[in-house]
C-alpha cells in the first residue's frame, strides 16, 4: 500500500468513527410503569371523566421522558349519565408494574390487589419523589380510586366517583390511602385503594380528609 492510500484508508476510518458517534441512539425505556400523580390537574375529582385522567397520566409520564407507553388512571366510573360502569382493576393492563426507582409494586392484577409492594416509600410520583403522608404536613395520603378494595367500582346509595370524575362540588368519591396508614388498624385504614369517602369533590373538600386530588396511573404495555 502506497503512503496515499495508507493515509486516505485512515481518513475513512475516522469519518466512519465520527459518523457512528454522530448518529444519535434510541433512549433505552424508562423502566417507569407506575406513578402517584405528583399534583392535581386542578379541579379536585373533576378530572374530565376517565379520558381526561388517562390523559394527565400520559401528560406527566411524558414530561419525565416515559411517554412512550400506554397508559392509565386507576379509576372506576359508575353508570352516571347512562354510562357502562368501569372497574379499574380492567383498564390498568397485566402488569408487571414499577415505580420510578425500578422496584417492582406488583407482578399482576391479582397481586395489586393483594400482596403488593405499594407503601410510601413505594408510591412514588412520576419524578421518583415521595409523597407525604399521615404524621406529615400536609397530609395527602389520600388517593382517588372510586373503588373497592378488589378494584371494582364502589357502589352505594350515593355516587362514589364524583360523578364518574365530573364534579368539583357536591359529591363523594372513594379514596385509598398510599401510605397503608389511618385513623386505626382496621383494614380500611391500611388500604392503598378504598379506605373511606370523601367530603366532596371539591379541592377544599378532598384537602379536608387529607388529600389533594391525587391518583394512581399505571402503564398498560
Amino acid at each position: 500500500m502506497t503512503v496515499a492510500r495508507h493515509w486516505m484508508a485512515l481518513g475513512c476510518i475516522a469519518a466512519a468513527a465520527m459518523l457512528a458517534a454522530c448518529v444519535s441512539k434510541p433512549s433505552p425505556q424508562s423502566p417507569m410503569s407506575f406513578f402517584v400523580t405528583s399534583a392535581n390537574p386542578g379541579k379536585g375529582a373533576d378530572l374530565g371523566g376517565l379520558a381526561g385522567a388517562d390523559q394527565y397520566c400520559k401528560a406527566l409520564a411524558t414530561a419525565v421522558g416515559a411517554g412512550d407507553r400506554d397508559w392509565r388512571a386507576y379509576l372506576s366510573a359508575d353508570a352516571s349519565g347512562g354510562t357502562t360502569p368501569v372497574n379499574a382493576r380492567d383498564r390498568i393492563g397485566k402488569g408487571p408494574w414499577k415505580n420510578a426507582r425500578g422496584v417492582v409494586i406488583a407482578n399482576s392484577v391479582d397481586e395489586l390487589h393483594g400482596a403488593n409492594a405499594l407503601t410510601k416509600q413505594t408510591a412514588l410520583t412520576e419524578k421518583g419523589d415521595v409523597i407525604n403522608g399521615r404524621g406529615d404536613t400536609p397530609n395527602l395520603h389520600d388517593m382517588l380510586t372510586g373503588s373497592t378494595p378488589d378494584g371494582r367500582v364502589a357502589t352505594g346509595d350515593k355516587n362514589l366517583t364524583c360523578g364518574s370524575w365530573t364534579q368539583s362540588g357536591e359529591g363523594s368519591a372513594i379514596v385509598g390511602h398510599h401510605d397503608r396508614t389511618g385513623l386505626d388498624e382496621q383494614a380500611p385504614a391500611k388500604s392503598w385503594n378504598s379506605s373511606h369517602p370523601s367530603r366532596g369533590c371539591s379541592p377544599d373538600a378532598l384537602k379536608a380528609t387529607g388529600g389533594a386530588g391525587l391518583f394512581y396511573c399505571f402503564a398498560t404495555n
